[in-house]
């Protein structure tokens, strides 16, 4: 029995498929089989019911299970307690949210780089909810989100908020929200649905809402006269330095952006727990270099 037969079931057993497993570890499908049935064979047990649908514990596996957890989070305690961050190798798959990736993730990645110079990032930079969705299914090792998220197997670490401004361009002077396009986040996000929600409130039919997942974009938009809209200021400062927007109060303020670092609390990871209190850390940093 090896560790590496240990570790593969319990990836099986975590991810509920063969197929998933192969792809976390970075292994073939026909070589996950056979460290399974290595095992079998060597604990003269059968680990999981296979059948059409995905594999199912036995009350061997089960138990094997608690074990193995154990087994990983001293190998991990290891790996921090007593070995060289630096000498830590594999692949970490980070999410981040666009308004993070205009931000501050550059100088997370940059920091997380130089702890773990040997580690491999994936990074993909999407919608909150579809960040949320890849994390649960063990898609991501780190979410970077609007949180926090409220599953019992979800660790959320707070980050800085980000204030949201109103922004017109320099050269439309309209302030009407009832005359001129609102454009705010994506249609899938909980900042549009509260902004349409008191817009609607507050404009009723006249409401003309535009959404983006772009923030880049929609900031581009308000710039050329089209839309007007509320965005983290730090975000806008090019284009605010280069006076083609300007600030302006319609009467009332979104609610700030909440956001955390979110992480599947088990198999506890030291990789991935510290990795969050360095988001907490550049992200603090960041935030008071760019308090107004």
């Amino acid at each position: 029995m090896t560790f590496d037969q240990i570790k593969t079931f319990l990836w099986v057993a975590r991810l509920g498929g063969f197929r998933k497993a192969a792809e976390r570890l970075n292994l073939s499908q026909p070589a996950v089989s056979t460290r399974i049935s290595n095992l079998e064979q060597e604990l003269r047990v059968p680990l999981f019911e296979r059948g059409l649908g995905e594999p199912v514990l036995t009350k061997h596996g089960a138990l094997l299970l608690s074990y193995a957890e154990q087994m990983l989070f001293v190998e991990e305690e290891i790996k921090q307690r007593v070995a060289n961050p630096s000498e830590t190798e594999g692949l970490f798959r980070v999410g981040a949210s666009e308004t993070i990736a205009q931000a501050w993730l550059p100088d997370f990645l940059k920091a997380f780089s130089e702890q773990y110079p040997r580690v491999n990032v994936d990074l993909a930079v999407d919608i909150s909810l579809n960040l949320r969705a890849d994390l649960l299914d063990r898609k991501l090792d780190l979410a970077l989100l609007m949180g926090p998220v409220s599953e019992f197997s979800i660790e959320n670490v707070a980050l800085p908020a980000f204030d949201l401004h109103w922004y017109r361009a320099a050269s439309n002077p309209q302030e009407d929200l009832s005359q001129i396009p609102i454009i705010s986040y994506s249609s899938q996000t909980r900042p549009h649905r509260e902004l349409m929600s008191e817009l609607s409130r507050r404009i009723g039919p006249k409401l003309r809402v535009y959404s983006s997942a772009s923030l880049s974009a929609s900031l581009k938009m308000i710039a050329a006269g089209i839309a007007v809209g509320p965005y983290p200021r730090a975000l806008a400062d090019d284009l605010l330095s280069a006076g083609r927007i300007v600030e302006f109060d319609p009467g009332f303020r979104p609610s700030p952006l909440d956001f955390t670092a979110s992480y599947l609390s088990e198999p506890r990871s030291f990789l991935i727990e510290t990795s969050a209190k360095i988001a907490r850390t550049v992200a603090k940093d960041w935030d008071l270099q760019h308090a107004r």
